[in-house]
């Protein structure tokens, strides 16, 4: 089986999708791995390494896509990039399935199985290969780190000759995997944190982490099968951000992981609540990609409102370009590892297996998931 890592031309992407390590091993597992030429660079990775690690290095993209049994990569591919894959092969990364809807047409037509990192199930056999999970705990830590970079104040309290420095006041919207790792942060750095959750089911998480949970009514909230927090009514949205104002109006900074699979990311912060915190606060806002949580972010960009800095941070986890390419690659890995054939030394996608059912989106020359079957 001829397992081919392109490298991603997305100019801000430093991650890579393989590391020579995980070549290595697939290589061992009985795959004829080949890479564009350069695919590791980003990381600091020569082509040698992979060379050394039993792959090949090729620098004819199109022929490395037409030839490959299996695409491993990041970022979604163009329409063309799909048209030159073989019928039957398999393509996994991350590409939204839910938005790109002409990817989706594209993969079904041209009969290429398509497995979507996102839509790895939250279960534990499939922990290993969760790639939202490891990319969202990096993009929590450095969510914290910008805000500490741009904030002008410190976090921890100090006391000094010249007086006691009070410790800042750090406010996460969100508890989920990224969420929890900019509390446990923001702790290490010797902030007052306080977090809130539609869930209230992370509240113990939340307080063991040494944070406190701000507990807002909203009637019946939840998460899903998969972990996911459900979307909110628009009357417990207004109720969220009533509650809320208070919270943000006195924090130094405020942190916004809120996401819906699938969907828009919900507005929390509205420019009202913006317009009532003080001047110099930070709020650092980590849906920016899906449409963001805070009133005015620009995805990608820092912008002033009312003076205060609100940054659209778009690919958080990229950031740590070098241990977001290891986790990512050790998720591909174990999600190879678990449908290999050790006996024909292909890639077995078991269709009743729970992990495929959740995450192949296409097969043969039609959608099979089945979420996906109910919106489209």
């Amino acid at each position: 089986m001829k397992i081919v890592v392109p490298k991603e031309y997305e100019p801000s992407e430093k991650r890579v999708p393989v590391i020579p390590s995980d070549a290595e091993k697939l290589v061992k597992m009985g795959g004829e791995v080949a890479i564009e030429t350069g695919m590791g660079e980003a990381c600091g990775y020569s082509d040698d390494e992979y060379i050394s690690a039993g792959a090949t290095v090729e620098q004819d993209r199109d022929s490395l896509l037409s030839t490959a049994d299996l695409v491993l990569r990041l970022r979604a591919p163009s329409v063309a990039e799909i048209r030159l894959m073989k019928k039957g092969s398999v393509h996994v990364s991350f590409f939204n399935p839910f938005n790109e809807r002409e990817l989706l047409e594209e993969f079904v037509s041209r009969g290429i199985n398509a497995v979507s990192m996102e839509m790895i199930p939250r279960i534990t056999r499939a922990q290993k290969m969760d790639a939202l999970s490891s990319q969202a705990g990096l993009a929590g830590y450095i969510a914290v780190i910008t805000a500490a970079n741009r904030l002008n104040k410190i976090f921890p309290m100090m006391m000094t000759p010249a007086g006691t420095i009070t410790p800042a006041r750090v406010f996460i919207i969100g508890a989920g995997v990224a969420g929890l790792q900019a509390i446990a942060t923001a702790k290490r750095l010797g902030a007052r944190v306080h977090a809130f959750d539609t869930r209230p089911v992370v509240e113990e998480q939340v307080r063991s982490l040494g944070a406190k949970f701000l507990t807002i009514d909203l009637g019946g909230t939840g998460q899903t099968k998969d972990g996911y927090a459900k979307a909110l009514s628009e009357e417990q949205i207004a109720k969220q951000r009533s509650a809320m104002a208070k919270q943000c109006a006195g924090s130094d900074v405020v942190i916004t992981t809120a996401q819906v699979f699938g969907k828009k990311a919900p507005l929390i912060v509205t420019r009202e609540m913006v317009a009532e915190m003080k001047s110099g606060a930070v709020i650092v806002d980590l849906a920016a990609e899906s449409g963001g949580n805070v009133e005015g972010t620009i995805g990608g960009k820092e912008t002033v409102i009312n003076g205060v800095t609100v940054i659209g941070l778009e690919n958080a986890a990229g950031y740590a370009a070098v241990h977001a390419s290891q986790m990512y690659s050790g998720n591909l890995l174990s999600f190879i590892t678990e449908f290999w054939n050790t006996d024909s030394k292909t890639l077995d996608l078991r269709l009743d297996d729970e992990i495929i059912r959740g995450s192949l989106v296409s097969h043969g020359n039609e959608i099979f998931s089945e979420p996906l079957k109910k919106v489209v």
